[in-house]
């Protein structure tokens, strides 16, 4: 493993991403269901949540400095993640099939086994790496948002 892995301590992105898309198997196949799937649920908050807890792993992959492109597709995966939440019903079941966490991950430590990044991050790395970072909780919140204004028009 590459000095930058050693840097970035992944066991929280390890967790996260099994607990949210594989903590329990469906029982006679090998399909993962996780928290996502279940707070995702709870119209409003659930998405908004969801893409909150999601960001420590794109936090770790800013910390080992991965390249922006692979900030962006994860930003990307977690704002999928988010709108997929604004389909009742069948969009729970897309963002099970969808599996942003574990996607993630996998770019993660796909990067963690490159060659490490010897230069300190940028100010631009740095504001980019932020600005992916907000994005996905605030598609999550505006999610949160347009779902709890549906609720309250279709209950008045």
């Amino acid at each position: 493993m590459s000095e930058r892995a050693r840097e970035v301590d992944v066991r929280l992105s390890r967790q996260l991403a099994k607990v949210m898309d594989d903590a329990v198997t469906v029982p006679g196949t090998r399909f993962g269901v996780g928290l996502d799937a279940v707070i995702g649920l709870v119209p409003g908050i659930g998405d908004a949540v969801g893409s909150a807890l999601s960001s420590v792993i794109v936090r770790d992959a800013i910390l080992a400095r991965v390249p922006m492109v692979v900030l962006a597709r994860m930003a990307l995966n977690l704002v999928v993640d988010a709108l997929l939440g604004l389909l009742p019903g069948i969009g729970d079941l897309l963002d099970v099939a969808h599996r942003a966490n574990r996607k993630n991950l996998h770019l993660l430590l796909r990067e963690l086994e490159k060659e490490p990044l010897r230069e300190p991050p940028t100010p631009a790395y740095i504001a980019g790496a932020l600005a992916l970072t907000v994005v996905p909780i605030l598609a999550g919140l505006a999610v949160a948002v347009f779902t709890i204004v549906l609720l309250v028009r279709w209950i008045a």
